[in-house]
């Protein structure tokens, strides 16, 4: 599996979530199969099958976690340079059309998040915005056609 990239807060909402299924929901599981186990005849206790599917559903979604988090490797953003946009930069952007200012923070495509301001490097508007600086203006095509944006203000 290739490295995949996280910010901080990123990699760590992935272990609370193992954390959460390994602790919390493996149990939980573990009590619904012998709960169904005491019920009887295994061949006919449709409790027993779907607690067993949902262990086997569980443990894959674990064994996944686990690889990401193993082959993650976290952003550090300290040798980030704040002069031009990159992964990580917040970019106030200012739509040249309607003069509309908007704000996004840049971030690995795993962590994107519209609702939230987050955007992905691997979107259109990101890519075009990569390695631009305060004041240069970038003509980048949408769905919705070609918009022009201007770089407003740079920070992390």
């Amino acid at each position: 599996m290739a490295k995949k990239y996280y910010t901080k807060e990123g990699i760590q909402k992935l272990k609370d979530e193992l954390d959460q299924l390994r602790n919390v929901e493996r149990p939980s599981i573990s009590q619904q199969i012998a709960e169904a186990r005491d019920k009887g005849d295994l061949s006919e206790n449709a409790e027993y099958d779907a607690a067993k599917n949902a262990q086997g559903m569980l443990e894959m979604k674990i064994s996944k976690l686990q690889e990401i988090v193993s082959n993650a490797s976290v952003i550090d953003e300290s040798k980030l340079d704040n002069s031009k946009v990159l992964i990580l930069s917040t970019v106030k952007l200012l739509n040249k059309k309607n003069n509309s200012t908007m704000t996004y923070s840049l971030v690995p495509e795993n962590e994107a998040d519209l609702k939230t301001g987050k955007l992905s490097v691997s979107s259109p508007i990101a890519k075009g915005l990569l390695g631009k600086v305060v004041g240069d203006v970038v003509e980048i095509t949408v769905p919705a056609g070609i918009i022009s944006l201007e770089v407003v203000e740079i920070s992390r």
